[in-house]
This record gives structure tokens, C-alpha cells and sequence, in this order.
């Protein structure tokens, strides 16, 4: 049995004013990668920033995130967003892409949004891996029907219900459908709010990749308020580890 992945996702939209310890710049961003790194994470999934903080997909500042993690932690893989609310745009994202000039080894692609099969087809054309984001039995039938799924590194399970016993559900529903697409993919689940941990436990526990951190979450398992990623990411391989330990008994 392999050790499944575990991803931290640093960032997301997360503000400073929702937590103190939300890395933005692109020496935070690597500085915290390879505490996460140091904890038990594989990789790290970030949203680069602009000189105001907002979220951007700019080569500019993408390059620079990359670069700066790779020089902090080579072997972590970097993962960067491409969603639909950082630009609305199509087109600037897709030539955003083409303009990366230090790539990420892949990023995610949100199926439930526009544009998905433009971006797609860029970050293949860059030779980036695809990080495939499904929230439902639809998206992933989406993914199914669009011809990317050879591009693809990983299907992210992307659970929005924050309802913890609706999230592990709808999970599950979405693993049943991927696997009656034929969809041979590495599945990443992760949840949102209340249901983070819950989804976490359960996909460990069915041998699933997941991915903890300050954009999914702000506590730790027990709802104490997390002092930062790194704390995250050791208490989510403490639990993958006791899923292996129970899977191996």
C-alpha cells in the first residue's frame, strides 16, 4: 500500500484579518512551504498575490512564488490556482499562462467554471500537470466528456457542503462516478469550513490523497483556532498515518 499525498494549501483568499499567520509574499509563501514541507506535506498549493494582495495569475508575480519555493524546498511540488474569481477574463488567464516563464509542476482547473477547457488545453500546452476540480456527479462527468482527464495529475474532490455528514457523502457520490467514467486518476479530496476535517478523515481512511491548510480551514481537529499550517499539516499525516496503520493491521 503507497503512502497517499498530502497537500498543503497555504493560502487561498485568506486575509491577514481572517488569520494572522496567512502567508502572502512570495517569501512567506516559501518560508511557510517548507515548515509544511518539514511537517509532512508533499506539496503546496498557492495563490500568488499582487503588490495590493489580491489574488493574480500574472507571470510576474506567479513566477516569482514558484521560484522562491523551489529555492526554499526543491523537492515540494508547487501547485498554483487558475480560478475564475481571481479574473473573469478567459483569455487574460489562458495568456497568463502561456507567459509563465518558471512553470509550477501543475495547477488546478476548476470544471465548474468557465473556461475550463481553455485553461486546460494551455497548461497542457506548457507541458503543466492538471489538477482536475470537481464538486459533483456533473463535473466530474465534465471532466469525463472533455478529453483532458490524460493531462490530468490528480482529480480534486472538491466537497463545498460545510455540513460534515453531507460533505463525506457527496465525496463518495463523486468517487462512484468517476470510477464509473473509468477515470484512473490519483482522487484528492478536501472540504471546506466545518467539514474539512471530516472529509480528511474519511478520504484518509479510504486511502484517498488529501490536503489541509489555512485556505480550507483555520482549526486544527479538536476546533481549536490552528496556529498556522504547519500545525495542520502534522496533525493530517498523524491521522493519514493511523489510516495506513489500521489499513496495514
Amino acid at each position: 500500500m503507497s503512502a497517499p499525498l498530502l497537500q498543503a494549501c497555504l493560502n487561498g483568499a485568506r486575509s491577514r484579518e481572517e488569520h494572522p499567520a496567512v502567508p502572502i509574499r512570495a517569501d512567506e509563501l516559501a518560508a511557510d512551504a517548507a515548515r509544511a514541507w518539514m511537517a509532512g506535506a508533499h506539496g503546496v498549493h498557492v495563490h500568488p498575490r499582487d503588490e495590493d494582495g489580491g489574488e493574480t495569475v500574472a507571470p510576474g508575480a506567479c513566477c516569482e512564488v514558484v521560484a522562491a519555493i523551489k529555492a526554499a524546498v526543491r523537492q515540494v511540488e508547487v501547485s498554483l490556482t487558475t480560478r475564475e474569481a481571481i479574473d473573469p477574463d478567459v483569455e487574460r488567464r489562458v495568456h497568463a499562462v502561456h507567459h509563465w516563464t518558471v512553470v509550477p509542476d501543475a495547477a488546478s482547473v476548476n470544471f465548474f467554471e468557465a473556461g475550463y477547457a481553455e485553461i486546460g488545453a494551455a497548461l497542457a500546452n506548457r507541458g503543466i500537470a492538471i489538477e482536475a476540480g470537481v464538486s459533483s456527479v456533473e463535473d466530474a462527468e465534465r471532466l469525463a466528456a472533455s478529453g483532458l482527464a490524460r493531462h490530468c495529475r490528480r482529480v480534486l474532490v472538491e466537497v463545498a457542503d460545510e455540513e460534515p455528514q453531507a460533505a463525506v457523502a457527496t465525496a463518495a457520490a463523486i468517487d462512484e462516478a468517476l470510477e464509473a467514467a473509468l477515470l484512473v486518476l490519483p482522487q484528492l479530496h478536501h472540504g471546506e469550513g466545518r467539514a474539512t476535517w471530516a472529509v480528511l478523515v474519511a478520504a484518509a481512511r479510504a486511502g484517498r490523497d488529501v490536503r489541509i491548510g489555512l485556505e480550507d480551514t483555520l482549526v486544527l481537529p479538536d476546533g481549536r483556532q490552528a496556529p498556522g499550517n504547519e500545525a495542520m499539516v502534522r496533525a493530517a499525516s498523524e491521522i493519514q498515518r493511523r489510516a495506513m496503520s489500521a489499513a496495514l493491521s
